[in-house]
């Protein structure tokens, strides 16, 4: 039976969570300020921590951060949730930089609360846990069947994954685009006690501002103008299961408000209805940009980072696990026999090499179309290198980085709007896209397309 710390200096909060915890078979204590609090810990091991952020009239917060410094100088492993006020979300997350696994606002949802507690106590002893298991041992354990590879760093990220499936933990996952981030989101549920549960997929990148509450939390008939009918939104489907957002990083700062209240209080309003609805959810992120310049550059909330990176998971590039290629190779030959009812089709040894040493800028994704592609149009049963080496040069064309226009036949502006026009319709005026290509943030992008009179 898990040990829990409850440090408040509020009675009731004291009782109140000291009941919840029996009635779910915890055993817990409180302390109602840090001198109690920390004599407590020297003289009895604790599981977890439950952490007010203050114990006094003093609202600043600092008097828990203050504390939770000292616990962790003390027991620099143990657990500790933290519970504050929405108004002092900020302070939660200096708290999570100290060493804080979660925090929960007031009021909360007990269900809510429990399952924060439980994940934490299983994510503790998982990290806990010493060794690494090999691609064989975690395939005895889980089903990654269709994550394809044994390059250790490749077999770390599914041992990763594994140790955290069966927990209720909000996982993000970043890796380049190509490279199986969907995947691995789908691996983790289907490990996970809602594996028999929806599993729902939204693309951020492809909502709109003005869409985005109709899309993710549903709409009554009549709520707006073309609300024809009334429609179920994404969290709602995901009820009782998980759901995937893949693009976080391309959510606009008042999209992100409006998810992050969702993930804190696991509660919404339908677009047109002021009831508020409960939802039941697993939360799997995934991104190909850098968040952490995102949140330094103020283009991301750092409050809804530390909400939904409770574990984070990268995934190596192709080019960084060449050893993993003919794995790759084989797994999407073997289905292609099935698909074209051509049971006899092989790829010549020559060709696997060569494929081991490409840079492969889109992935995995850019690997299984070759290879598709080069199946395709071959009537042959045994496909040598030359069919390959064909295929790839007459396939899309991969600009070098290092290709400029000739010296004196554009202006250095020129080049600079010629490159602006094509980064937009190549990435269909999506302007976070189009400026993380071009190595700018949104606004130094607004300001060139200003400057060169380019309208979307």
């Amino acid at each position: 039976m898990a040990k829990v710390l409850i440090i408040d200096d509020d009675f009731a909060i004291q009782a109140s969570l000291g009941l919840l915890f029996k009635q779910n078979e915890f055993e817990s204590a409180s302390a109602q300020g840090p001198v109690a609090a920390m004599s407590m810990l020297r003289e009895t091991n604790f599981d977890l921590i439950i952490l007010d952020m203050n114990f006094t009239m003093e609202t600043s917060g600092e008097e828990g951060l203050k504390l939770l410094k000292e616990i962790k100088s003390l027991l620099p492993t143990i657990p500790i949730i933290l519970i504050t006020a929405w108004g002092s979300i900020e302070l939660a997350v200096q708290g999570m930089k100290l060493g804080a696994l979660d925090f929960i606002t007031k009021p909360w949802n007990n269900e809510h609360f429990l399952q924060s507690v439980r994940t934490t106590l299983h994510l503790s002893e998982q990290m806990g846990k010493k060794g690494t298991l090999s691609r064989k041992q975690l395939d005895e354990i889980f089903d990654f069947s269709d994550l394809v590879g044994r390059d250790p760093a490749f077999v770390k990220t599914l041992e990763t994954i594994g140790r955290v499936a069966s927990s209720e933990a909000s996982v993000l996952i970043f890796g380049e685009s190509g490279t199986g981030k969907e995947l691995f989101a789908e691996a983790i549920h289907n490990n996970s006690v809602r594996k028999n549960q929806p599993f729902v997929k939204v693309n951020l990148g492809g909502i709109s501002t003005s869409l985005f509450e109709s899309e993710m939390f549903g709409h009554i008939k009549g709520a707006f103008t073309d609300a024809k009918s009334s429609r179920i939104g994404r969290f709602e489907m995901a009820h009782t299961g998980s759901i995937f957002l893949d693009e976080l990083g391309e959510l606009d700062l008042s999209s992100q408000v409006k998810l992050l209240r969702v993930l804190q209080d696991r509660s919404f309003e339908v677009l047109g209805s002021s009831k508020t609805r409960s939802v039941d959810i697993r939360v799997i992120s995934a991104t190909n940009r850098n968040l952490n310049n995102m949140v330094a550059e103020g283009e991301f909330r750092e409050d809804l980072f530390y909400r939904v990176n409770l574990i984070s998971v990268q995934i190596p590039p192709l080019r960084d696990r060449p050893g993993d290629i003919p794995l790759l190779v084989n797994h999407f030959v073997e289905k292609l026999r099935k698909t074209y009812k051509r049971p006899r089709i092989q790829i010549s040894n020559p060709a696997i090499e060569w494929m081991k040493r490409l840079s492969w800028p889109g992935n995995i994704r850019e690997l299984k179309n070759l290879v598709e592609r080069v199946i395709l149009v071959s009537n042959k049963d045994i496909i040598k290198l030359e069919d390959f080496t064909d295929e790839y040069k007459s396939g899309p064309q991969k600009t070098s980085k290092t290709s400029i226009p000739e010296v004196g036949s554009m202006t250095l502006d020129e080049v600079e709007k010629n490159m602006v026009v094509k980064a937009l319709d190549h990435y269909n005026n999506n302007i976070s896209k189009a400026a993380k290509s071009l190595g700018l943030s949104r606004a130094a992008l607004y300001r060139r397309m200003e400057k060169f009179g380019i309208t979307l």
